[in-house]
């Protein structure tokens, strides 16, 4: 055994450790969720419950708040990306593309969102809200959702428009293809990856917005995240375990779903002034 531990070496077993470390402490809360959602009787200091159900399903989706919520924060997320890929796809290929005064600095400016604490400025936005009469409205939450995922769908797109090689472009220009065909059949592909990823956070993100929705949306528009608060405080542990996994299954789902697209070079260079 002593052998055996000195030919993989300390520097191996030290790196088994950390990653033994890292899986329990991502891994463990998952699976502590997975049992308490189907769990019908666990009592302490049992390590197992004493009896699988599926009831805490059933009394979760038999609560009409919970199920609207659900629905209300897909159909936002939905909306929110859609939009943030018409406004914001045009303007990130501009920032790749064109060089105009101040480029840099209005790129900048989409971090913003991101340096200050989003309360004070969820505050803020709400007040110029109230003035507009946006405050507890369908545009007003999906605005709110918007102002927060800007960078995301601004940033890592302008990456992807930037690593598609000019030369490409002119030489499809060359031999006749029209600007729009251009775009179309060249560019737009070779930068689909990064805009997909920076559509995929964007959803996540809109998914997950609990404070702007809060201080817009209440009383009439409450997400998941705005009921997952109440659930955590009014019903037993095991209904919360259930909708914390309706919570994060979609976060997973999706982020498998985009694996083959999220590439360190695509992360990397979407957060990258040039």
């Amino acid at each position: 055994m002593r052998w055996y531990l000195k030919a993989i070496g300390p520097r191996k077993i030290v790196e088994f450790l950390i990653l033994v470390v890292f899986v329990i402490f991502f891994l463990g809360p998952l699976l502590n969720l997975a049992i308490l959602a189907f769990t019908g009787k666990w009592t302490y200091p049992d390590i197992l419950p004493h009896e699988w159900s599926l009831k805490w399903w059933t009394f979760v989706f038999q609560q009409e708040d919970i199920a609207k919520s659900i629905g209300l924060s897909f159909v936002i997320a939905t909306i929110v990306t859609a939009l943030s890929i018409v406004l914001c796809i045009p303007a990130a290929y501009a920032f790749a593309r064109i060089r105009f005064p101040l480029s840099k600095f209005f790129l900048f400016s989409f971090l913003l969102t991101h340096a200050f604490p989003k309360m004070g400025l969820y505050v803020s936005i709400a007040v110029l809200f109230f003035k507009l009469g946006l405050m507890n409205t369908l545009i007003g939450v999906v605005l709110i959702h918007m102002i927060n995922v800007l960078m995301f769908m601004t940033w890592i797109p302008t990456a992807a428009f930037r690593n598609v090689h000019m030369a490409q472009e002119e030489s499809a220009r060359d031999v006749g293809a029209s600007p729009f065909r251009v775009f179309r059949s060249i560019t737009l592909p070779m930068a689909m990856p990064g805009i997909i990823v920076a559509s995929i956070f964007t959803f996540l993100n809109s998914l997950d917005e609990a404070q702007g929705t809060f201080l817009v949306g209440i009383p009439n528009y409450k997400t998941m995240p705005i009921v997952m608060y109440s659930i955590i405080s009014d019903y037993p542990a095991y209904a919360g375990a259930v909708f914390s996994i309706i919570l994060t299954a979609p976060t997973i789902i999706l982020l498998l779903a985009a694996q083959r697209f999220v590439s360190a070079d695509i992360m990397s260079s979407g957060f990258q002034l040039k």
